[in-house]
């Protein structure tokens, strides 16, 4: 199972509370171990967390500088912690724009993580969806030819992504706000959507089982008629 979760509302959260958006980062950089953790436990496959999207470049430098310290401190920090339990770390998303400590962080933390066999957690860090798709485009244009499969290795090499992108089962956003702003826009063809008003910084592990409990209600038909649809079908053939 893959899940995918927009981790949405970190500077909300702070102005509620009168403190700056830094503070509402930190907040939310203890939130990702709680789940991180919870899906673990509940044998999530694949878990990918929108850290930084492409175009959060845009906000101020102050809070560009924080969002990438807390990324250093966090995989320096729980990279020995996911090796203890066999969670495999791979950040996805464009990395000729990283500053040259966080991009050895990151590396470090791959090659520290590679041989785990557990849960495998995507962060994503500079990432477009919609870069990522053009750029694929334009390298199977380049090959003179159009293939699904290739298509998506092409995805993976842009991405920076240790594996070829499964596709999303369930996709969480928190915050009220109900897009998906630029994220895993391929993989999210046919993913569950679950939107909650809570800030990242209150979700927890509870949040995180009601949204599974939530997914498994739901019928996943990819195209085709509900199973009760089909036997009313076949009745009125009989």
């Amino acid at each position: 199972m893959h899940i995918a979760i927009i981790m949405d509302g970190n500077g909300r959260w702070a102005s509620q509370r009168g403190l700056p958006r830094t503070a509402g980062h930190r907040a939310g950089a203890k939130a990702v171990d709680k789940i991180v953790e919870a899906a673990a436990r509940s044998g999530i496959d694949t878990l990918s967390l929108y850290a930084f999207s492409a175009d959060n470049w845009h906000r101020p430098r102050a809070e560009v500088g924080a969002l990438f310290t807390l990324l250093r401190r966090y995989l320096l920090t729980e990279t020995k912690r996911c090796v203890e339990k066999s969670i495999r770390i791979n950040v996805v998303g464009r990395r000729d724009r990283l500053a040259p400590p966080v991009l050895r962080t990151i590396e470090h933390s791959e090659r520290s993580t590679a041989h785990c066999t557990g849960m495998n957690l995507r962060i994503a860090v500079d990432y477009s969806a919609q870069h990522s798709l053009l750029e694929s485009c334009r390298l199977m244009a380049a090959e003179g030819r159009v293939d699904r499969a290739r298509f998506k290795e092409h995805l993976a090499a842009i991405d920076h992504s240790a594996t070829v992108p499964a596709n999303v089962d369930l996709l969480i956003r928190t915050g009220g706000e109900k897009r998906l702003s630029d994220f895993l826009l391929w993989e999210c063809a046919y993913a569950e959507l679950y939107f909650v008003d809570s800030f990242w910084p209150d979700f927890d592990g509870n949040a995180f089982a009601l949204a599974l409990e939530e997914y498994g209600k739901r019928e996943r038909r990819y195209g085709n008629i509900r199973v009760s649809e089909q036997h009313i079908a076949r009745a009125g053939h009989g």
